[in-house]
């Protein structure tokens, strides 16, 4: 990675100054209770590393779509009485706004060693990247560090545009692992490199299939995506998801890719997603024509397991099937336990965040792989080969 990090900072850079830092807290809510804090967790390393360093930690987030206003449901206030709770040696204080005079006051204060400050999707300007709103949050801090990395495809006021103001501008210690990971697996993987993609849409993958493609040892294709490849071959897919309009884009991937694709023998298929009872594995040629695929069936699971077994670094985006949804999570358990046995047989196994991350935390599988990314749509921007805004506005190395 050749962005400065929180490591990169001086002392005098550090000790006695704000430090705004730019997290990742969009958590699940329920009533005002957070379901899921993995995020929060994962930002706690920088935040603590920063306080040892004798910073103070001003903290920017969003969380939930807002419409650029203020609406209750989306207050970040039961994310910092949790932060509080995280972290019972620190004074964290919450305000209830951001781009103000009483937040600036907030941060000056030298009693409150953790600011957070309220959610950034409540200022209009926020995510049209407005250049006044960037230079207010630049005076929140004395200098910016970005550890969202969930976010960091988004050219927002808190993510990009405050970068380019507030100078050092550096990366977070979960950012600097995501991209170590997920950059390494695109750069110097260890061999065989093998990727799993699944998921709904072939439309949503097809940059990240192009970008792999070349680069894997093998490109295992799951979810009900494989379906439009099974049409492209010509076989019967029933009332399974298929999207005509990319048949001729799978024929092209399929003959290009050859040898390195491997897709499902056969399928788990049903009459409808709420009619469990009716589930049965058919060979993928089988499909019957009132039936839908909702999860790859037993021997591709076995087939699949054995390419990851057989496998130095996995990089793995998108669910087998209908996971949430049982017996239609197998296919996708099958994969998590595959990518499991890989770490603990030396191999470097990546979750490349949205689904998939859901996937293993639902398994309890989050501990036995290398990394679980953060960011779903960061995660599959970066493996694309896109720029991500939020992390090139951060100073690079000498």
């Amino acid at each position: 990675m050749n962005k400065k990090t929180i490591t990169d900072l001086r002392d005098d850079e550090v000790r006695g100054r704000r430090a705004l830092v730019r997290v990742d807290f969009n958590v699940p809510l329920d009533a005002g209770r957070i379901t899921d804090d993995t995020r929060i967790r994962a930002a706690l390393p920088t935040i603590r590393a920063l306080l040892d360093r004798g910073a103070r930690v001003i903290l920017l987030s969003h969380l939930g779509r807002p419409k650029g206003k203020p609406e209750a449901k989306y207050s970040l206030d039961p994310v910092a009485r949790h932060l509080g709770q995280l972290l019972p040696e620190e004074n964290v204080v919450f305000v209830e706004s951001t781009d103000t005079d009483e937040a600036i006051k907030a941060t000056n204060d030298p009693s409150a060693h953790v600011v957070l400050l309220e959610n950034t999707r409540f200022l209009g300007g926020e995510e049209t990247n407005d250049e006044r709103l960037a230079r207010g949050l630049a005076l929140l801090g004395d200098f910016y560090v970005n550890d969202a990395f969930g976010s960091a495809h988004r050219a927002h006021a808190s993510t990009e545009g405050v970068a380019h103001l507030l100078k050092p501008a550096v990366a977070g210690l979960l950012m600097k692992r995501e991209l170590d990971y997920l950059g390494g697996a695109l750069d110097k993987p260890q061999r065989p490199f093998v990727a799993v993609l699944g998921g709904a849409k072939i439309s949503g993958k097809i940059d990240v299939i192009e970008a792999l493609l070349p680069k894997v040892d093998r490109l295992i294709i799951g979810g009900a995506m494989a379906c439009t490849f099974f049409k492209a071959m010509g076989i019967e897919t029933g009332k399974s998801l298929v999207e005509p309009d990319r048949i001729d884009m799978a024929k092209d991937l399929s003959s290009r890719g050859g040898d390195t694709l491997l897709l499902p023998d056969d399928a788990i298929v049903a009459t409808a997603i709420d009619a469990p009872a009716t589930a049965h594995s058919v060979a993928r040629n089988s499909i019957p024509a009132g039936e839908a695929m909702f999860d790859v069936g037993p021997k591709s699971a076995v087939a699949f397991a054995a390419a990851i077994a057989g496998a130095k670094t996995v990089l793995w985006n998108g669910p087998m099937g209908v996971f949430e949804t049982k017996p239609f999570d197998a296919g996708t358990r099958a994969v998590a336990d595959a990518m499991a046995e890989a770490t603990r047989n030396g191999a470097t196994t990546i979750v490349g965040g949205g689904d998939s991350a859901a996937a293993v935390a639902e398994f309890g599988l989050e501990d036995a792989m290398s990394h679980v990314s953060t960011g779903g749509g960061a995660s599959l921007e970066f493996l694309e080969g896109k720029v991500l805004p939020g992390v090139a506005a951060l100073d690079d190395k000498a």
